[in-house]
């Protein structure tokens, strides 16, 4: 991709219209949808636990891996962050409607709705950096697959490493902060250690791994999709 004499903003520009409309909206959508999941806790024993938010956190790195895999690290990483913008924008609208009073008893909705702002920082941070890791990664990995860097072999190694890796990166971050940084200081005390943080992350992406697995063909066909239509880095972006 020729780039030479694009502004940062007119780069980002062309790679968000390369991608396909249809993986941008999931891609927003899941991300959007997992942090709002995240909010309930579905399994837990001692430190062991998972939220909601793994029922959909499969399809945003399959979304990053795919589009790694067929637009560039960059194009992904850029899309990331357009995401990342979006779920902030909607959790302001969130907040700012838990927030309005009402003679009805809406403090259910408000809770879940209106969020921690630590958390929502957290989680913020944590998806940017896994998204960059992942994407990195997955590019990175793929460039050792020269004699048929198209092949399913290719594909999954590409993503499940990739993901392992993010989804470690993204749960280490977010446990991180949020249980070792502010909730001594705004949860009375309450605090993971880092074993904990470790342990806690290294199961819940493992886990999130398994998802990937048994959804990854999804993004496999889609590809092979992209480079029937002519809809790839190669063709779209010369």
């Amino acid at each position: 991709m020729n780039t030479k004499g694009l502004t940062l903003w007119q780069q980002a520009q062309r790679d968000l219209r390369a991608v396909p409309g249809e993986i941008t909206t999931l891609f927003c959508v899941s991300v959007i949808v997992m942090n709002l999941l995240a909010n309930k806790t579905i399994y837990q024993v001692g430190i062991v636990a998972a939220d909601g938010g793994i029922l959909l956190s499969w399809l945003a790195f399959m979304c990053m891996d795919v589009v790694t895999k067929g637009f560039g690290q960059r194009t992904a990483t850029t899309l990331s962050i357009f995401a990342l913008g979006i779920n902030l924008f909607v959790s302001l609208i969130f907040c700012l409607c838990s927030i309005i009073p009402t003679e009805t008893d809406y403090s259910g909705f408000n809770t879940i709705f209106g969020g921690t702002w630590f958390i929502l920082l957290s989680s913020s941070i944590a998806f940017l950096l896994s998204a960059i890791v992942n994407n990195s990664v997955n590019e990175s990995i793929g460039r050792y697959f020269r004699k048929n860097p198209d092949g399913k072999l290719a594909y999954i190694t590409r993503s499940y490493v990739s993901t392992f890796i993010g989804q470690f990166v993204d749960n280490f971050v977010f446990a991180g902060l949020t249980f070792m940084v502010f909730a001594p200081i705004y949860w009375d005390g309450f605090s993971w250690t880092l074993p904990q943080c470790i342990t806690c992350s290294l199961i819940g992406a493992v886990l999130e791994l398994i998802m990937e697995v048994i959804f990854s063909p999804l993004g496999y066909e889609l590809l092979k999709k992209w480079r029937r239509e002519g809809t790839c880095k190669a063709e779209v972006l010369a």
